[in-house]
């Protein structure tokens, strides 16, 4: 879209949902024109005509990522919302300066000057993403949430500016620490209900993921609370039954009085899916809900075309189990020297994974639901870290160390700055989360896996507001009794019985260790063999074999190591050409 003027060009994806209050202060600034429309992009062109970048993006509530051209500065500028919603990717390659919202595009013009970063590889086997600012090729880059870049020329590629930051101690937008709990409450619910409002307005058929889990009951009970008709929901369910959650969706859909949709999803899907993951998910990802995510909303776009999901409320909320029990055993062992500890994890290692679910077998019931053989070799490889920070990064990936598994990599991977001086430990878990997990690996799998079926997804959680709100709540307000997300259930107890949603959380995940078994063993044979580990050269064939073997005889599950691995191999037989 062009200005009135004819000075800024613009290209946007995304929704900016606060256009018309925008438009308004606009108006009230003293911009005098006619309007062709009711588009946000036009107000946004408007806003950046008037205000220029830094206070325009200061005013935008939504998910975006946009480029504008300056005709008289000669200059381009890049933008990314504030919680990475929408990617953004940039680079230079040969005499260009290249951007594009899927790499696959740069990929289909310049694809034979691209070569793969091994460092960026080596990242990914760790995590099951490349983390921004970082992309799978070396010279392309992901612009960082809540970023702009301004480039005038080949030689003048700035630094990205920050124009928004998750507030810490002293810099709070909301002072909640003398709040009552019906008031933090009350003040949680006021928000999340007008980011809802906002988010539901749209022009084209609308409806909800449910999971049956706090976040999509709250924002389905919330949708539900301010429309006059039966809101659509819809779920995904398993046929293992130890995976299966639809059975608490239907009970949530029926409760609130939503038309509710539900769809099964067996290996055969998964199996049908698979061959696609490379080209939606343009880049090497392998967050294994990333079949479920794209099966339920291929369904759901058979219904609506815009679905709200729960998405960031374990982030911002602290709900994730892992951040209790994280700062727990952190606190209990770095009292223990590091070698001792490193003598510990190394008698731990000792027995396999399966030789402690042989042990485990003979404890009481009680406690044999929370330990097993995988759990306490995950332990063993947190022993010995040397800081809370390298604690929690560890428990986040799926190789601890990549140095030696990825081939050619010259240096290790650098960690993450300690937290020691932190005053909130799981604070700063979640400040992690949100800066990396979030965008890279959640909102990735849910932007691409929906993008694929046409479907846009809305997340009222992620509302700016929203997560200032979060941060501006210590840990003691957001847990009680050890049960994360307190806030959120107690708002959501005004809609649902708790007994409808009061259960351990079991996650979006697929029985993968069954399925590389079984009907996925031999796609992932033939990714795996020796010949082609050798032949492509970017993995020590050694390790990868003996984890496909240690989990195909059962001695160790290594299904997500396994996983990061398969999906690379994958990717790369789609973009080798």
């Amino acid at each position: 879209m062009v200005s009135d003027d004819e000075r800024f060009i613009i290209v946007f994806n995304g929704e900016i949902y606060n256009f018309n209050e925008l438009r308004e202060k606009l108006i009230a600034s003293g911009l005098t024109r006619v309007w062709r429309g009711h588009s946000d992009t036009e107000v946004l062109l408007a806003a950046l005509g008037l205000w220029g970048v830094q206070k325009t993006l200061e005013n935008l509530v939504g998910m975006f990522a946009f480029a504008v051209w300056d005709k008289v500065s000669k200059t381009i500028t890049l933008a990314r919302d504030r919680m990475g919603e929408k990617p953004l990717y940039y680079g230079i390659v040969g005499d260009r300066f290249v951007f594009s919202s899927e790499l696959k595009a740069i990929k289909a013009a310049f694809g034979s000057d691209l070569r793969i970063d091994r460092h960026a590889l080596a990242k990914f086997v760790r995590y099951g993403y490349v983390p921004t600012p970082e992309s799978i090729y070396e010279g392309i880059k992901k612009l960082e949430p809540a970023h702009y870049l301004n480039v005038g020329s080949l030689s003048s590629v700035l630094e990205p500016v920050p124009y928004w930051s998750l507030p810490r101690s002293g810099e709070l937008k909301y002072d909640l620490s003398q709040a009552s709990d019906k008031e933090v409450v009350d003040v949680v619910g006021e928000k999340l209900s007008a980011a809802v409002k906002s988010q539901m307005i749209a022009d084209v058929p609308l409806g909800a993921f449910l999971s049956g889990g706090v976040d999509s009951s709250l924002i389905v009970s919330l949708m539900q609370s301010q429309s006059s008709t039966s809101i659509n929901t819809y779920t995904i369910g398993f046929n293992e039954p130890e995976f299966d959650e639809a059975p608490y969706a239907k009970a949530i859909a029926k409760h609130l009085g939503t038309n509710h949709t539900e769809f099964y999803l067996g290996a055969d899907d998964a199996v049908s899916i698979i061959p696609h993951l490379p080209e939606i998910y343009d880049e090497p990802f392998a967050d294994s809900s990333q079949i479920p995510t794209i099966l339920v909303s291929r369904m759901t776009k058979q219904h609506v075309s815009v679905a709200l999901s729960g998405d960031g409320g374990d982030e911002l909320f602290a709900g994730y189990p892992r951040y209790q029990i994280t700062a727990g055993l952190w606190a209990r062992i770095k009292k223990l020297p590091l070698p001792a500890r490193q003598i510990m994890a190394y008698s731990l290692r000792s027995l396999s994974s399966k030789g402690w679910d042989n042990v485990c077998s003979i404890l009481p019931g009680s406690v044999r639901t929370k330990v097993n053989g995988r759990r306490i070799y995950r332990m063993s490889e947190l022993l010995g870290s040397e800081n809370l920070a390298q604690m929690y990064t560890g428990l986040m990936s799926q190789w601890q160390s990549t140095d030696n598994v990825v081939l050619g990599v010259d240096a290790p991977l650098q960690g993450v700055t300690a937290w020691e001086s932190a005053v909130d430990y799981i604070e700063e878990m979640r400040r992690w989360d949100v800066s990396q997990y979030l965008p890279d690996d959640l909102l990735v799998k849910v932007d691409r896996g929906a993008m694929s079926a046409s479907l846009e997804t809305r997340a009222p959680l992620l509302d700016h507001r929203v997560a200032e709100l979060a941060f501006s709540l210590s840990s003691d307000q957001l847990i009680k009794n050890g049960v994360g997300k307190w806030p959120l259930r107690e708002l959501l107890k005004r809609y649902v019985p708790t007994s409808f949603f009061d259960r351990p959380k079991a996650g979006f995940s697929i029985p993968l260790a069954q399925w590389l078994r079984g009907p996925l063993r031999e796609w992932a044979e033939e990714l795996l063999t020796e010949e082609r580990l050798k032949r492509e050269g970017y993995f020590d064939c050694q390790k990868i074999r003996s984890a496909w073997l240690q989990h195909q005889n059962g001695t160790y599950d290594r299904s997500l190591h396994l996983w990061n691995i398969l999906m690379f191999q994958s990717w790369l037989e789609k973009n080798s050409h």
